[in-house]
């Protein structure tokens, strides 16, 4: 690998390790074996480097939930059949991953308490946002984008709101967060709607 490429794994390790607020550049160097000016010389600033290995870090979480990316368990993702039994699976690689992956669902919590005093980093985030969603769709519901780009959108929206709460509750409370059954269960009800009244 060339500076580049060391700058920017260098950058993910620390993000990992320190979170956002706290990563300064001489952790990146230190982490990357290069030197200070090869951050202004390949990504002009460590803001602009760190918002790259960000979404470099949630592209590369987000594949792991594809179909056919590696679950929980190390096997080779197949979609089921039945759209709840494919959202149950999902939902039980997502949270099965858990452990592995707490310092991602972290480092997204703090990325979000930063936008709103971060204007260049909420611009950095909003196109891989949308691809996000995008890839939501595709990779948890089998939702094409190119053929069926509203679906696909709606899809992801949903699918996003719904990660961003249990990312939060499994980071509050992993034994009352939700299992991927009580997921699929509520989504039942939802769908079922209100029972007839008494």
């Amino acid at each position: 690998m060339g500076h580049r490429e060391d700058l920017l794994e260098g950058a993910k390790r620390c993000l990992l390790e320190k979170g956002y607020a706290r990563t300064t550049a001489r952790d990146i160097v230190a982490a990357s074996g290069t030197n200070l000016a090869s951050i202004g010389y390949h990504y002009g600033s460590k803001d602009a480097l760190l918002n790259l290995a960000f979404i470099k870090l949630t592209e590369e979480w987000g594949e792991r939930f594809t179909p056919d990316g590696e679950g929980a368990e190390g096997a080779t993702a197949e979609v089921p059949a039945a759209p709840l039994d494919q959202f149950r699976e999902t939902w039980e690689r997502v949270i099965g991953t858990y452990e592995q992956t707490r310092a991602v669902w972290q480092l997204q919590m703090e990325i979000i308490s930063r936008l709103d005093s971060d204007p260049e980093l909420r611009k950095a985030l909003i196109g891989p946002q949308q691809a996000g969603r995008e890839g939501l769709a595709e990779g948890m519901l089998g939702i094409d984008p190119e053929t069926d780009p509203e679906r696909a959108r709606v899809a992801g929206l949903f699918i996003q709101a719904l990660l961003a709460g249990v990312m939060v509750q499994w980071l509050m409370d992993p034994d009352s967060a939700p299992s991927a059954q009580d997921l699929t269960d509520g989504l039942k009800a939802v769908l079922e709607g209100r029972g007839p009244a008494s």
